[in-house]
């Protein structure tokens, strides 16, 4: 199946009642897969007209303590971040997914990274952070996607999985799993009727500043919380390695293909993955560097994730980038010639290795 039916599978199989959003290109699948089976499960979807409204409901849906979730695309994500940042203030957990697009503005509809930025900082008002998913194939759009229903609901937070065209179009094998089996959270702060017990309210507005600053520093102290837990990534062929390629998503695929055709050629290259791309796994990248001597960092944006590999390793190792906009990608034949390059030992007037 491809990337986006795969998110519409692990979302119903981790329980999602409510979904609401809005078409846009390249993530129709699941607006329409959502559309296609949530009714006859006696769940609620939803075409909202417009993203603004799309987000608000999920907002309220999940105020009601239900799991709910939206999906759209790069511009249409831009258009969520007022709610994004309300959702985040009141503490709510929502799924939110991101299928990228070329920008800035309408752009394309071509895949691309560069949303990377607005996802990892927060791209709404205030000082919030919501954690986001990179998945690089179809099954981990699935598998992502129970992960996300869960962490929304430990840490009471928005949940992004930031993936994109290429990675939402592509066909490949999934294995249809189920959730692992946990204990579903509970949320006695949903406003389910305040029938038998006091009322209480959920909302981001808190005029007092005492009240506005502590709200904050109980933000501050969760995000830390996630840092210090959830950080993931995966390193690849990386503990020899004396070149490692970096990369998300799509990049991270081609750069797995490099690696593997440079270790065909006897030369030491490595790949290494975040997988949450907030909280970054800085201990885990600099841990999978015990011999590198040089980085390929591999993007299809302009250096938004050049900068979180820049500041995990204290810009210690010279780092190559290779970077591409409005839908274009490096190849893996671009990568192993960098590979090459950095790896192969000069030569001497005679043709032989010094």
């Amino acid at each position: 199946m491809s990337g986006n039916d795969a998110v519409v599978e692990g979302a119903i199989r981790a329980g999602v009642e409510c979904y609401f959003g809005y078409p846009i290109t390249p993530q129709n699948e699941i607006i329409a897969g959502m559309a296609a089976r949530l009714p006859g499960l006696g769940r609620a979807f939803l075409q909202s007209e417009s993203e603004l409204a799309a987000i608000s409901m999920v907002h309220g849906a999940a105020a009601a303590g239900k799991r709910a979730m939206t999906t759209s695309s790069s511009p249409g994500i831009s258009l969520m971040q007022e709610g994004i940042s309300y959702i985040a203030g009141t503490r709510l957990p929502v799924v939110i997914v991101n299928v990228q697009r070329g920008g800035p503005g309408l752009g394309n509809i071509a895949a691309a990274q560069g949303d990377y930025f607005q996802a990892t900082r927060g791209g709404g008002n205030g000082d919030y952070h919501v954690i986001v998913l990179a998945p690089d194939c179809a099954q981990e759009m699935l598998d992502l996607t129970f992960q996300a229903f869960d962490l929304a609901d430990q840490y009471r937070t928005p949940v992004m999985i930031l993936s994109d065209g290429r990675i939402g179009q592509t066909m490949e094998p999934v294995e249809l799993r189920d959730p692992p089996a946990k204990k579903r959270v509970e949320k006695p702060w949903a406003l389910t009727g305040a029938k038998g017990r006091p009322g209480h309210y959920l909302c981001s507005l808190l005029l007092p500043v005492p009240e506005l600053a502590e709200h904050n520093r109980l933000l501050q102290k969760t995000y830390r919380e996630i840092e210090r837990r959830e950080p993931r990534g995966e390193a690849y062929q990386t503990a020899d390695a004396g070149v490692v390629f970096i990369g998300y998503g799509t990049c991270a695929r081609i750069a797995r293909e490099a690696t593997d055709i440079l270790r065909d050629e006897g030369l030491k290259a490595g790949m290494f993955r975040p997988i949450t791309l907030w909280p970054f796994p800085n201990k885990k990248l600099v841990a999978a560097l015990p011999k590198a001597k040089a980085l390929v960092v591999a993007e299809m944006s302009t250096g938004q994730l050049l900068q979180d590999v820049r500041l995990a390793t204290s810009d210690k190792l010279p780092i190559e980038f290779v970077g591409y906009t409005g839908g274009e990608a490096p190849t893996v034949k671009e990568l192993v010639a960098i590979g090459r390059k950095l790896l192969q030992k000069p030569r001497n007037g005679n043709g032989r290795k010094k």
